[in-house]
């Protein structure tokens, strides 16, 4: 079905129905209990104050970050010079020095062990066609590894001896990624893997310390199911360490310094991923601490003798220390939050440090370091700080939806507010689908909260970090379900005896921009306003003009157009569009190559034309999310002055 033919179909009113078929509940699959919203309470602060949306951009954003081979410092991605670039800092003390100067974002770095080279990823303007550079951990000239226009390479792991990098390496025609590696003398880069099925794809994770061996994860893009592979780098020949029968999953992520114990994170029976550790030599995979909890295992420490393990339990990172021999696991005492990171929670190359990422609702990101044990936590960033105990509070609060789905949330309470039912609130629908909302810091929840609004973020079904099974519940039946569920967010925070029913908005990005458009077009008595951020509004255009991956993850989601062009129709907010009645702001940027430009403008234009209120801004050299500090904060300017005129 074409747009015209979509086009055609809004204006008529076809699909007007928003009734949504109530089925039986997604099985809980962790243990929660419903939150009674009379719990819920607007705490007193008499020196609460708005956050002027200045001092939040003064606090900068961390990307990605590494040791760096000595062990004295970090090295991270940082936007505080104004971009995203690599950035270093001691761990006793220092200022941080910039080790990379670039327009375009820098970042998923891995320091050499010899200390010569840091390797990095960056594309342009936001294409998402990314080359692997390497840069002095001091700064320089960073070096182009690959050049390649039509190729990116990705999530780059080095060799123990420092000669080689492994990769994964994607053409622009391809769906799936094959392992490579590169020889840092020559530049040369060897093909590993030669995928036939369009389905999967292969992510290098280790080398074996004699450098022979590669450990490779090939999985399906929706990673419910792969296995793990040995590559033998002299002959290329591999070998499948784990089982492969379509419907297992196994992934490694790393690779004991002796290269005879690999860490692994398996989907088990129970439809939960539980962290495991495989014994290469006899094939036996074991489960190294049994969560109710989707779990998953990290980093070795130098010494082989610890594994990390990570448990996301609603939404907050708890870490374990693993025992390889003696089987048993204690948690780390880090402060309460988000503790992950790629690559991170990781020893330091002396094992006598853990580096890792800590942030919550209340707390911006920095990283941080501890000694192994975890008890002399501090960060070693500095990205700068707002006043203490000025940060409404975050709290993971649950409801049930319309089926009786229980859901989990991340709840912004404002302060100083009198439970009469006249406050304003905002859903924030995050991106993915498959993705979870963190109890993390998050600007535009906090500059709405601190301006009096309760901001509710739904983890609806089609997230992550609650089973399979509730992973797998909105497929063929997006902006239904997990709508459904969003929408028993808002009355969820009706109920509280806070909020107003007639003063509620919603907004979000990628898949959270689609949410809110088609939370609008169905739903449209549920709010008050939306703003909507580079979100789908045409499932069939953005199959026909996606990256061949991108293809393969929607057909995933929905099927492929061909074969049900009815859902492609059903699950499109441009086949609602007329039933739309909120003000709509739109947020764009103009080299998005997911989600096109042109798409966001058909639905100004078709608003506009039907009489609606409608505004958008389009953003000059920015893709797929805005990356550049003064398009983010114009765009949380436009949301908050968006939700001030149509909500307050």
């Amino acid at each position: 079905m074409r747009r015209s033919v979509l086009l055609a179909l809004a204006t008529a009113g076809v699909f007007s129905s928003a009734a949504i078929t109530v089925a039986a509940p997604v099985p809980d699959a962790t243990p929660r209990a419903a939150t009674n919203p009379s719990s819920v309470t607007s705490p007193r602060n008499p020196a609460a104050k708005p956050v002027p949306l200045d001092r939040l951009f003064q606090v900068h954003e961390g990307d990605t970050a590494t040791w760096a081979a000595d062990g004295r410092s970090v090295i991270f991605a940082s936007d505080q010079g104004g971009r995203m670039n690599l950035w270093r800092r001691p761990v006793d003390g220092g200022p941080a020095q910039q080790v990379t100067r670039s327009e375009d974002r820098q970042w998923v770095q891995v320091a050499t062990r010899d200390g010569r080279w840091v390797v990095f990823q960056s594309d342009h303007d936001g294409h998402e066609m990314n080359d692997l550079f390497a840069v002095p951990p001091k700064g320089g000239e960073a070096v182009n590894l690959t050049d390649t226009p039509d190729v990116t390479e990705t999530f780059p792991i080095t060799s123990w001896d420092s000669r080689f990098a492994a990769f994964a390496r994607r053409g622009k025609a391809e769906t799936a990624a094959n392992a490579a590696v590169l020889d840092f003398a020559t530049h040369k880069v060897r093909i590993l893997t030669h995928e036939g099925d369009s389905s999967m794809s292969w992510q290098p994770v280790a080398f074996s310390h004699d450098g022979r061996r590669l450990i490779v994860n090939r999985a399906d893009l929706a990673q419910s199911h792969g296995a793990v592979y040995s590559i033998d780098l002299r002959d290329g020949s591999s070998k499948r360490l784990t089982t492969d029968d379509g419907k297992a999953y196994a992934s490694a992520s790393d690779l004991s310094p002796d290269g005879r114990t690999i860490a692994l994170t398996i989907l088990t029976a129970s439809g939960r991923n539980q962290a495991a550790v495989l014994d290469i030599a006899s094939g036996r995979v074991r489960l190294a601490s049994p969560s109710a909890w989707e779990q998953s295992s990290e980093r070795f420490s130098p010494d082989g003798r610890t594994l990390l393990l990570l448990s996301n339990v609603d939404g907050r990172d708890v870490v374990y220390a693993f025992g390889v021999k003696t089987g048993r696991a204690h948690p780390l005492p880090l402060p309460a939050g988000k503790n992950w990171g790629y690559l991170l929670p990781a020893y330091s190359p002396q094992g006598n440090r853990l580096l890792f990422q800590h942030q919550s609702g209340s707390m911006p990101s920095e990283y941080w370091v501890s000694d192994r044990t975890g008890k002399s936590a501090r960060p070693v960033t500095d990205f700068g700080h707002l006043p203490a105990g000025g940060l409404p509070p975050t709290g993971i609060v649950h409801y049930r939806s319309a089926d009786g789905t229980m859901i989990s949330a991340v709840l912004w309470t404002p302060f100083n507010l009198p439970r009469n039912g006249n406050a304003p609130a905002v859903v924030i629908a995050h991106g993915g689908p498959t993705d979870q909302t963190r109890d993390a810091f998050n600007r535009t929840a906090t500059a709405l909260a601190s301006r009096g609004y309760f901001v509710l973020a739904p983890n609806p079904r089609g997230s992550t970090g609650y089973g399979h099974t509730f992973l797998l519940a909105n497929r063929n039946d997006l902006g239904g379900g997990d709508l459904q569920d969003e929408v028993a967010g808002a009355k969820f925070l009706v109920a509280t005896g806070y909020v107003s029913r007639s003063h509620i908005g919603i907004t979000g990005g990628s898949y959270g921009g689609y949410m809110t458009l088609i939370a609008l077009s169905k739903t449209p008595d549920v709010w008050a306003a939306g703003v909507e951020d580079y979100g789908v509004v045409n499932w069939r255009t953005m199959y026909e003009l996606g990256s061949p991956a991108l293809r393969f993850y929607v057909s995933g989601l929905i099927g492929a157009p061909d074969k049900n062009p009815d859902i492609y129709a059903a699950v499109s907010p441009l086949t609602y569009l007329a039933q739309v009645k909120a003000p709509l702001l739109v947020l764009q940027g103009e080299n998005d190559p997911r989600v096109p430009a042109e798409e966001a403008r058909q639905v100004v234009d078709f608003i506009h034309k039907k009489g609606g209120v409608v505004d958008a801004h389009f953003y000059a050299g920015e893709g797929h999310g805005f990356s550049r500090p003064e398009d983010e904060k114009d765009a949380l300017q436009r949301t908050v002055d968006w939700f001030d005129r149509y909500l307050k």
